[in-house]
């Protein structure tokens, strides 16, 4: 027990007595403080007293699909930063290959009374996956809020890159340097934020590849592509581009010389790859702020509608497209 009180005071920046006094419920001591104190009992993982159990405490969940992805940990030191400025402490929860799923997460979530969740490209992006386990947020009436496009009916508030703007800006780049056949390197058939650019496409005379978000899935999806002639590339994630780039270089090509590739994301070191990648920025940084801000406002009360809040994307033209090469 004393163990605990030294390592709970240390964490909040308290003494051990008021630690003793938040525990046991007596006065004298500031809601901030309050507070304080039970956060550092939720993030050091001890169990509250259970008189305490059913209040929230100011600790807020981040849950991320992976951490490869570079644009994951940019959104997430927004998210963290912006939380931590307004009195709250993340818990960042990041899935991996066989690691905790996330219906585990949101299970541990609610067990530490967290005041809130903040999701980035879980499951809810993928229409046939399960969604069952978000009904225990909404049974708790848990505030959410989820990044990037997702199923509809969840009744949640999302922020989103606009998917449709982005795809188009791309492809109007590859057009007006000349590019006729185009190739589109996508995520899973059910992913809905690429249903979504290739919604915005469906009139045009596009190639499509499907594959995961890894880079070697990647490799083998454009391969195709630039067997089917395209010299053009339009990839959902920096990630994908950067694998496309390597399946041109082993059947012998050139970027962008011969093939041309624009990614998705703007993700940190996109100006040291070589060729250094035009993509299509996300404003990651207003997107953070902004669900932080969505968040807050349930977990203060205020009414927010369960809509979708639309970002626009930038073009950023880099080194990896380029006029196409004139055919003899």
């Amino acid at each position: 027990m004393t163990k605990r009180l030294a390592e709970v005071a240390k964490k909040a920046g308290v003494s051990e007595a008021t630690v003793s006094r938040v525990l046991n419920g007596r006065s004298g001591v500031s809601e901030a403080t309050r507070a304080s104190v039970l956060t550092a009992l939720d993030v050091l993982g001890y169990e509250r007293p259970t008189k305490l159990r059913g209040e929230r405490g100011r600790l807020v969940g981040l849950v991320l699909p992976e951490l490869q992805n570079p644009i994951f940990p940019a959104l997430a030191e927004v998210v963290t930063a912006s939380l931590a400025q307004r009195g709250f402490t993340p818990a960042l929860c990041a899935r991996t290959i066989g690691g905790v799923p996330e219906r585990d997460y949101i299970e541990m979530l609610l067990d530490h009374q967290v005041s809130g969740v903040v999701f980035a490209g879980g499951s809810y992006a993928l229409a046939e996956a399960e969604h069952g386990h978000y009904r225990a947020l909404t049974d708790r009436r848990m505030p959410v809020v989820m990044v990037n496009a997702g199923v509809d009916d969840l009744g949640f508030p999302h922020i989103s890159t606009d998917d449709a703007v982005a795809v188009e800006q791309a492809y109007g780049h590859l057009r007006s340097l000349g590019h006729e056949r185009i190739g589109m390197v996508m995520g899973p058939e059910d992913h809905v934020p690429s249903r979504r650019k290739l919604a915005a496409l469906e009139n045009k005379d596009v190639l499509v590849e499907r594959t995961n978000f890894s880079m070697e899935s990647a490799r083998l999806a454009a391969a195709k592509l630039i067997e089917r002639g395209v010299t053009g590339m339009i990839c959902a994630s920096d990630v994908l581009a950067l694998g496309s780039i390597r399946a041109a270089r082993r059947l012998g090509l050139d970027v962008p010389t011969d093939i041309s590739v624009v990614g998705f994301d703007d993700s940190v070191l996109m100006t040291c790859t070589d060729p250094p990648l035009t993509t299509v920025r996300q404003p990651i940084e207003m997107m953070g702020q902004a669900a932080v801000d969505l968040l807050v406002n349930q977990i203060e009360g205020s009414g927010v509608e369960p809509d979708e809040l639309l970002f626009e994307p930038e073009l950023v033209v880099r080194g990896s497209t380029a006029p196409a090469r004139k055919r003899d």
